[in-house]
Formats: C-alpha cells, structure tokens, sequence
C-alpha cells in the first residue's frame, strides 16, 4: 500500500524564531515506512534545514527519540502505518527537555544525571587479570539483566510527569541503572550510590506514575527499579539508625 501522508513537524531554529512553529509536508508511506526514514525523505527532498539525531536506525542507539503524535517513541521502531487512518503525524522534539534546534532535544541535564549514579562497576580491589574473570550465577545476573538494557534513549524522562515538574529529579533511566549496578554481584559501589538515591532528588520523589516503563522501547521496567530502590533506600536508613545508635559515624 502507498498513500501520501501529511508529517507535521515542529521547527525552531534558535537565531531566528522566538518560539517554536511548525511546517507541514507531504511523504510518500508504505507498510515499512518508518518515522525516522520519513523524516529522512523530508530532509533529502522537501526541506534540507530539517535536524534532527539518529544513527543506528536499529533501535540500539536510542538516539532518535522524538514525540510522535504526542507520545515519547524511537523514529526508527514506529511506523507511519500506525497512523494512516489518523489525519496527519506530529513529529516534536521529546518532551521535558529545552528544545535545541528543531526536533533535536536539549539533553545534556539528562546525561549529567546518569553520569551522578556512577553507573559502573566500583571494586575496592580490582583482580589482576591472573586471578581470573568476575563468575555470576545465573541467579545473580538475573537480578539485573532486564535493567541493564536501557539504551539510554531518553524517552522515560519525557513521559515523566515528576521530571517534567522538577528538573532535578534524577528520574527513570539514572535511578533504574544505580539500582543495576546496586545488584550486580561484581560491583562494591552502593554505599558511593546511596547518597543519591536517598536525597530529595532521588527515589522518593517519584510518584509511581509508571508511564516510563510504558514508553520504554526495550521493556525495561525504570518504575518497578524505582520501587525495589525506596526498599532499598529504606533499609539503607534503618541501618544507618542502628549504627548511630551503636556509636558509628
């Protein structure tokens, strides 16, 4: 099936326009069609001005996140077939971020907060390369696995109505990784991550809306980490009390 399709897309070009506005075209879509390659064909053919970010075109990357009439979605996983009966297709840069430049999003805030979490592996004691490799269980790696793959797409913080409201919240993807490497067997790092965790900033200032986790485009679940993390956070605090009431600092 082809059929032309109107793509309206939000434009704004910050030397020029006080406000973003928005432009229409007309695409050519067939079952396979996707956003991003619309986007593609508008850039090549109709308006060569148009920016937006993308890359792997795999759903890997997570680079090309956009609102995709009105909901957060990878370019590349969504496709114009799902709106041929709906009368045109807004494209606009993910919510809850500054807009830099037509459908491209401000993201550093979001960066700068998953950098906070330091989400890596921390080890007191590194092993030399002669002792061997780190072993997991099957068990251990499972209580991790699903939240480590999060491609760091960005779509959680723009379905966040928390993040929306208070720019500091660390929010979904930054909480959902300091509760990965909190599980990973191999990593020692959680007493470095639980300062963050605990603070206003942290778990306790998400309201469990749990949109991010329906937005999420490699089904990671950044809400039910958040929950597992107030368990955590709480635990953290009792032992806390039972070492200032023991005499340690």
């Amino acid at each position: 099936m082809n059929k032309m399709m109107k793509i309206r897309v939000t434009r704004y070009r910050p030397e020029q326009d006080n406000e973003p506005w928005f432009q229409t075209f007309e695409v050519p879509a067939t079952q396979d069609t996707s956003v991003l390659e619309a986007l593609g064909y508008i850039k090549d053919n109709l308006e060569p001005s148009l920016s937006y970010r993308w890359s792997c075109r795999m759903a890997i990357c997570g680079s090309c996140g956009f609102m995709i009439n009105g909901v957060p979605k990878l370019g590349c996983k969504t496709f114009l077939r799902d709106y041929f009966d709906e009368p045109e297709v807004h494209i606009a840069p993910l919510a809850n971020f500054p807009i830099e430049r037509d459908l491209v999003a401000d993201i550093g805030n979001f960066v700068e907060k998953l950098e906070t979490v330091k989400p890596y592996i921390i080890r007191k004691k590194e092993k030399s390369t002669d002792e061997g490799e780190y072993l997991q269980t099957p068990a251990e790696l499972a209580r991790y696995k699903q939240f480590s793959q999060c491609i760091n797409c960005g779509l959680c913080y723009a379905a966040c109505p928390q993040f929306g409201r208070n720019p500091e919240f660390l929010g979904p993807a930054a909480l959902a990784l300091a509760f990965r490497y909190n599980q990973d067997s191999r990593d020692e790092g959680k007493s470095e991550r639980m300062e963050f965790l605990n603070a206003e900033e942290g778990v306790w200032s998400c309201t469990f809306v749990g949109y991010c986790s329906e937005v999420c485009p490699k089904s990671v679940d950044p809400a039910a980490a958040i929950n597992q993390g107030k368990l955590v956070s709480d635990i953290d605090y009792g032992l806390n009390l039972v070492g200032l009431a023991g005499g340690k600092k």
